[in-house]
């Protein structure tokens, strides 16, 4: 790899807009492979291509961020996950 970096050429707000563009791209993709899942509303598109899709985008994604300087927060990640299963813990019990 070279000593280049992207956000030294393009900028912060560039890389931004990257980020957004890519996220959005993220979603479709795990909207159509939910789509696929549910065979509520045909598409095309197999589940093996959504997959790969849903892959690629999400590696999109994680490079924009990286560039970013982005970094995720273990300390956040487990306090979503102990609300999330309590959440269902309650559904079970509601």
């Amino acid at each position: 790899m070279n000593n280049i970096r992207i956000k030294d050429r393009i900028g912060e707000a560039a890389l931004l807009e990257q980020l957004a563009e890519e996220a959005a791209e993220l979603a479709q993709a795990a909207l159509k492979k939910a789509r696929i899942i549910r065979d509520e509303n045909p598409t095309p598109v197999t589940l093996g291509t959504a997959e790969k899709n849903l892959v690629e985008e999400y590696t999109d994604v994680v490079q924009v961020a990286k560039e970013l300087g982005l970094e995720w927060d273990l300390q956040q990640m487990c306090a979503k996950n102990e609300r999330w299963l309590n959440r269902l813990k309650e559904g079970e019990q509601g």
